[in-house]
């Protein structure tokens, strides 16, 4: 399998880690990417990059959860494989939970009926950690229970049972890539923020970051580049189709140390402040990621210190250009 002269869409290809993908596809030499993002939470700054090293890059501000609206954007554009990254994050599954729910599984709706109409040939649906909850015991494979505590997490679960049904009801040509926390340049840091720019915004405004409970709970972070190059992968090998496979670092890290390390990289002296646990927060997430290396070889490239190190100085060049800090 090759994305060579293909024709490829990413959903949510405007945000955080589908820029990064966009980024990524141009080395295929890709006959065509498309974005879709209806920028609720994507930018298209996000994508300057990608437009300068492909000048033809082709963007729909649109919703990747109306069916009709994407199946003319596949037709139109002719696409050959979807990658699927638009997505209700999380907080907003506190705010909105409904509407976070129903939403989500409409995306994921949306695909897979076009899938299954043969508008496209292969399907990469992004899947999420928070699917898991909290490890029951150790690291978690993807045999672990899924026992998400967020409605959002709900979503996610439902709709990575539905993209399997489909490959196993109708034969659709799709694989699940279920990714840990990722980080790096380009996460949001406005409305919900990730804990990494919100923590370095924090700091930066000689303000003390925030940890919700105690600090112990911990994550499982992977640089977004390396996820990125896993979703490459994972569409170039066809023995992922119909599989979930965890795409993770398989390191723990504690909130308390990942805000003392960009505490002390940053020079910051004042303490950090501790306020009420957030409701269904995970309390301890870490993946098994041999599955992962056994069918794509993944291994990450990236350390967490390596990576945070780039994250920070992205940021505070990102800050002091940015009007609104």
């Amino acid at each position: 399998m090759s994305l060579n002269n293909k024709s490829v869409l990413v959903t949510g290809g405007a945000g955080f880690i589908g820029s990064h993908l966009v980024d990524q596809l141009i080395f295929e030499g890709p006959k065509k990417i498309v974005v879709v993002d209806n920028l609720f939470l994507g930018k298209d700054s996000n994508l300057t990059e990608a437009k300068m090293n492909f000048p033809d890059l082709v963007i729909y501000h649109k919703d990747a959860s109306i069916k009709n609206d994407m199946k003319t954007v596949i037709e139109n554009e002719g696409i050959d494989v979807v990658f699927n990254l638009a997505v209700i994050p999380l907080p907003a599954s506190l705010e909105k939970p409904a509407w976070t729910f129903r939403h989500n599984n409409e995306i994921a709706v949306s695909m897979c009926e076009l899938a299954r109409e043969e508008l496209f040939k292969t399907l990469i649906h992004f899947s999420s950690s928070e699917a898991y909850g909290t490890s029951i015991s150790g690291s978690m494979d993807e045999n672990h229970p899924l026992n998400g505590t967020t409605p959002y997490a709900a979503s996610k679960a439902a709709c990575d049972l539905l993209v399997l049904s489909y490959c196993r009801t109708f034969n659709i040509d799709a694989s699940i890539i279920r990714p840990f926390n990722n980080y790096g340049p380009r996460q949001n840091e406005k409305s919900y923020a990730g804990v990494i720019p919100l923590t370095i915004k924090h700091i930066l405004k000689n303000e003390s970051p925030v940890i919700f409970g105690d600090g112990t709970q911990t994550r499982d972070y992977l640089f977004v580049t390396d996820t990125a190059r896993a979703a490459i992968k994972v569409y170039n090998s066809p023995n992922t189709r119909a599989k979930v496979l965890n795409i993770a670092s398989g390191r723990e890290i504690s909130i308390q140390y990942l805000m003392q390390f960009i505490a002390d990289y940053l020079g910051f002296k004042k303490p950090i402040k501790y306020t009420d646990q957030r409701p269904g927060d995970v309390k301890r997430h870490i993946a098994n990621v041999y599955l992962a290396e056994d069918l794509i070889g993944f291994h990450p490239s990236v350390s967490f210190e390596e990576g945070l190190k780039k994250t920070i100085e992205w940021y505070k060049k990102y800050y002091q250009n940015c009007i609104d800090t």
